[in-house]
């Protein structure tokens, strides 16, 4: 299998998993503190994770919480954002510019901020109250912090049952749904490596993950046009520029929105000859418990654009590094 190193990618799961003793340290003393409310915030890619979280809390959770975009709250600001709040970040550079001058406002509004930066030494890893320095794994790494504060405040009672599992057995089911989905991947890349505009469709857990994937894999690394649309908006627009040739693919989750993307992939099939469904629920992850599928399909569906990534990189001879302006250029 292309760009696949089995062991690498067990290890690596793992190990954030591992985290989880620094993240219940963490997070049980803010509780044991107390809080107002909650801020994930975040910038691209991460700001997408952050929608992610916030929808797997809003199923289970009346804690007040809410995202922000970092670039939006360096302008506008958000007045729920100080004494008593606790911001969760992440980043993989820890010198994202949105990132520290976000960082920087919200401490001096008086939160205090939590942030799983990559690169320990890195500017923004020395600015945040706590810090736990690990790579990749990042969407995992907020849901460990989601739901040990909701299990914290009696609403995620199944907590330890649902972590024995992931210890036990997601490494190795995500890698499993890898090689499950090598085939798909393969003939996927075929069809659509070179189209002119696709179009992406999720809800739930799942939308952050729609967001990222055709922001920042196929725009920014495979230089791809693309539209992600939430489900629950397909049929207020979207749906009058779909006709038979029109790329769409919907990921299919099973959380508790799994049903607005039900409703457009029984739709498409009306008038459109070239989508594609990717559903989490298609791929089986042995001994983990249906009951906790919908709290992981993201991560499911992650493994399954893994290999489509992998094939589309070789088919167009485009390494996903190569950036013609990001980091490149002045802006």
């Amino acid at each position: 299998m292309l760009k696949f190193d089995e062991e690498k990618q067990i290890a690596s799961v793992q190990g954030a998993l591992a985290l989880r003793g620094q993240i219940e340290a963490i997070v049980d003393d803010i509780c044991k503190a107390g809080f107002r409310n909650l801020c994930w915030m975040g910038i691209g890619g991460t700001w997408a994770s952050c929608l992610q979280a916030e929808a797997h809390m809003k199923e289970r959770s009346d804690l007040e919480l809410f995202v922000e975009n970092a670039a939006e709250y360096l302008t506008t600001g958000n007045r729920r954002v100080g004494e008593g709040t606790i911001v969760v970040i992440s980043s993989v550079t820890g010198s994202t510019e949105e990132m520290v001058r976000g960082v920087e406002k919200a401490r001096s509004a008086g939160a205090r901020v939590l942030g799983f930066v990559d690169e320990k030494e890195a500017a923004l890893a020395k600015m945040v109250d706590w810090e736990i320095a690990y790579p990749a794994n990042e969407q995992l790494k907020f849901f460990m912090v989601a739901d040990r504060l909701m299990y914290n405040r009696g609403e995620f009672p199944e907590y330890s049952d649902y972590y024995a599992q992931l210890d036990a057995h997601l490494a190795r089911d995500l890698v499993e749904v890898e090689k499950a989905a090598d085939a798909f991947g393969r003939e996927f890349a075929q069809r659509h490596h070179d189209d002119k505009l696709h179009y992406f469709v999720g809800a739930g857990n799942q939308y952050g993950s729609t967001y990222s994937y055709a922001m920042c894999y196929w725009e920014e690394q495979h230089w791809i046009r693309t539209k992600s649309i939430h489900a629950a908006e397909f049929f207020h627009g979207m749906l009058e520029i779909v006709d038979r040739d029109t790329p769409v693919t919907v990921f299919m989750g099973e959380d508790a929105q799994r049903p607005l993307s039900q409703r457009v992939v029984d739709f498409l099939p009306r008038i459109c000859a070239n989508y594609t469904v990717i559903d989490s629920k298609d791929y089986d992850l042995p001994g983990i418990d249906d009951k906790y599928r919908g709290n992981l399909s993201h991560l499911v569906t992650h493994a399954v654009t893994q290999r489509i990534d992998a094939h589309m990189e070789a088919i167009n001879c485009h390494p996903m590094e190569i950036r013609r302006y990001y980091r490149k250029l002045t802006y």
